[in-house]
């Protein structure tokens, strides 16, 4: 979705040849794989930071273009929502100690993006949902003026006539009927990406689904929308029903467009062959109309068609193919919130890449795939209070309980990857602090919007004066 889309309309003859494209770069993608040597070279993560902008009052503040120009920074792009920008960071070397450059660049760009805020009035917050949204914020004025986000919405629009219907029962309930995709700009995440050779690509992508459920557990930070208390991270619920494009003529398709997945996946190839074959195009830019395609670096094809449309199908882990430095694809993990802080993002991640790296060497297709998925979506809910299974266990363990025994699992595995044994000490004792503490971003905030009488304007500006202070949300005082 970082591709520039040039206009915002398309004729089905378009949408057609858009088909037939992604066929041809699909072939070509065949090809690519099987090259000897394609892909291979050092082990590399990278990341994406969403950010909301908010007013001094902790309320959106629908300016997000006048703040990128104001940053002056080309690390920063335009979201979905007037609201929010996301933050493309530098890619690293994983061995070594990644994990302190990443937080110093967390701390930088934030801290930039806020400074250039502050001089139009406003102000920056990392944070999964913003509490104070209300259903004022969802209109079409709302939406940033770019074309590629109003291509987006009507191509979400001719696939799915009804209205979005958004159905999430936690603490409490939330039943509302949208009649576009301005619901995704609620939810902001910190995303992951981990470079991988084509031929540890399945295992590794599994691996990570896997991780994914404890990590998710231990790193809440989006308990409330709309003033309603719901899932431990709402942004789960919240992003596959508000860009589900199933209507009465796709209820047959298993999967939503944004979705965990229904298998264990065998290789890159055919997660791209299925995105293609599953999900029809939206947004169906031709980057060179009926000519041959511009190589990337090394000789490589851009496949730009299929790597646009892939961006418009959210997994909650998902291949990436990138035809830069030689050509590689990346793991992109999706799933973790924004904020509370950098150093408690950064070690989400650390625990994340270390237990998919440890867990990558183990069978972990042998585990029942619907157990990865129950854990998913158990974490989501309930948080350090989920039930989840794991291999080499009987039963069900309390989620506090199993990622206290996973934290040395991950420790092994960014050993195992060659990330220095302080680096990746001091980041998981961020997480086991945060656990035997049971102090998570949601929840403090639930304790905090309780103390606040409710006010979540009040809780959000307390949360913002705490985040400055780099401190990890553990041990944040209400």
């Amino acid at each position: 979705m970082g591709q520039r889309v040039d206009k915002d309309r398309y004729s089905e003859a378009e949408f057609a040849r858009f088909g037939e494209r992604l066929a041809e770069q699909l072939a070509q993608l065949h090809e690519l794989l099987a090259r000897p040597g394609f892909g291979t070279g050092p082990t590399t993560i990278g990341a994406e930071l969403e950010l909301f902008l908010t007013t001094p009052d902790g309320h959106p503040f629908p300016r997000n273009h006048e703040v990128r120009d104001a940053a002056d920074d080309d690390r920063l792009t335009l979201e979905l929502g007037r609201f929010n920008l996301e933050a493309n960071l530098t890619p690293l070397p994983l061995p070594g100690r990644p994990f302190t450059a990443l937080e110093r660049e967390v701390r930088e760009v934030v801290a930039k993006v806020d400074a250039a805020a502050a001089t139009q009035g406003g102000r920056a917050v990392a944070i999964g949902i913003l509490p104070t949204l209300g259903e004022l914020d969802f209109t079409h004025e709302t939406m940033s003026d770019e074309s590629r986000y109003r291509a987006l919405s009507r191509g979400m629009r001719r696939l799915r006539v009804e209205p979005f219907r958004v159905r999430i029962h936690g603490v409490e309930k939330l039943e509302l009927e949208v009649q576009g995709v301005i619901l995704e700009s609620a939810n902001t995440s910190w995303q992951i990406h981990l470079r991988t050779p084509p031929a540890d690509f399945a295992r590794v992508y599994n691996a990570a689904q896997l991780a994914m459920g404890p990590v998710l557990a231990a790193s809440g930070n989006s308990p409330v929308f709309m003033g309603r208390r719901l899932w431990e991270e709402t942004r789960i619920a919240l992003f596959e029903e508000s860009a589900d494009d199933r209507d009465l003529e796709r209820l047959g398709r298993r999967d939503r467009r944004v979705a965990f997945g229904s298998g264990w996946v065998s290789s890159a190839e055919d997660m791209f062959a299925a995105c293609v074959r599953d999900y029809e195009p939206i947004l169906p830019m031709m980057t060179f109309g009926g000519e041959r395609e511009a190589a990337g670096d090394g000789d490589v094809p851009r496949l730009d068609e299929l790597r646009l449309h892939q961006g418009t199908v959210w997994q909650w882990n998902r291949p990436v193919y990138d035809p830069g430095d030689g050509g590689h694809l990346r793991v992109e993990m999706r799933a973790l919130p924004a904020g509370p802080t950098p150093v408690d993002m950064v070690a989400n991640s650390a625990f994340l890449l270390g237990l998919t790296s440890a867990l990558a060497v183990e069978p972990v297709e042998e585990f029942p795939f619907a157990s990865a998925y129950r854990n998913f979506y158990r974490a989501a809910i309930n948080g350090l209070d989920a039930s989840l299974a794991w291999p080499g266990r009987e039963g069900e363990t309390p989620a506090a309980d199993l990622v206290k025994d996973l934290l040395p699992v991950a420790a092994a595995g960014l050993d195992r990857v060659g990330v220095e044994s302080g680096e990746s000490g001091r980041m998981l004792e961020i997480v086991q602090e945060r656990v035997t503490r049971r102090r998570t971003g949601s929840v403090w905030q639930r304790e905090a919007l309780a103390a606040a009488g409710g006010d979540a304007a009040r809780m959000v500006a307390r949360y913002r004066e705490l985040a400055l202070t780099g401190e990890p949300v553990h041990t944040w005082p209400r």
